[in-house]
């Protein structure tokens, strides 16, 4: 790489000399330069690492492949909306559980009964953005696991970051912006990872379990803010080829 600019006047050779500066600093250190480079845009934007999908068919994926889950006392309508292709999901910490007697706590969620599965390598994927204040929340679940759990994985937000249960960060501050997130389940050989960005933030063991399936929205958890809502574009379940 040559920088090259024709120059005149009475401190063209003080000009001359800091060209031949930067271009002997460019040439020597490139490799620096380059690396530094690609290591920013990997951290920012996480799109240019390995395509997630490969290796994967993407399946169908619409209304018909999953069913709301709300306070059971409300009108879907008051809970959730699907407008310009973001799904928004909100519920109150004084909210009524699913159903009735339930010992659980408020959530309204996508629950993707469409795609149950025992066997094989699944990934989940989706923009995701959650708002200023949503805090103890679980955004998105791999449902199944051994007794005593209920889930294998579940993603939660707290205090603006992105935790694995409540055990440790998989990303920093994610509030009112949106995120590609990824995750991917391997029921065989019993492991979870997950990516933001197209970076992989975290991998771990499984729960075991015989049937699995995928949930996303809100569910509140521990230390719960009053209000909590996130929001859903460009759901896509794959499975891995065989």
């Amino acid at each position: 790489m040559i920088v090259t600019i024709f120059v005149s006047g009475p401190n063209v050779n003080k000009i001359k000399t800091l060209l031949h500066f930067l271009n002997s600093y460019i040439y020597n250190h490139i490799g620096v330069i380059f690396i530094f480079l690609f290591m920013h845009v990997i951290v920012t934007h996480g799109e240019l690492t390995n395509d997630l999908a490969l290796g994967f068919t993407r399946l169908p994926f619409n209304s018909s492949y999953y069913i709301n889950h709300k306070p059971y006392n409300l009108p879907l309508e008051e809970r959730y909306s699907f407008i310009n292709e973001v799904h928004k999901l909100w519920v109150f910490s004084t909210d009524e559980p699913l159903s009735r007697g339930s010992p659980t706590l408020p959530r309204s969620e996508l629950f993707i009964n469409g795609y149950k599965y025992s066997t094989g390598v699944w990934q989940f994927e989706a923009h995701v953005f959650v708002p200023h204040g949503t805090t103890g929340v679980s955004v998105m679940q791999v449902f199944g696991s051994d007794p005593p759990h209920a889930t294998t994985f579940m993603l939660r937000v707290y205090d603006g970051n992105l935790y694995y249960y409540r055990k440790s960060i998989i990303f920093h501050k994610i509030y009112n912006k949106w995120f590609r997130l990824n995750v991917i389940h391997d029921v065989e050989d019993n492991n979870v990872k997950v990516y933001i960005n197209g970076v992989l933030r975290f991998k771990g063991n499984g729960r075991g379990g015989t049937t699995h399936y995928f949930k996303c929205g809100v569910y509140a958890q521990d230390r719960a803010s009053f209000y909590m809502e996130s929001r859903l574009k460009n759901i896509k379940i794959f499975k891995k080829c065989n």
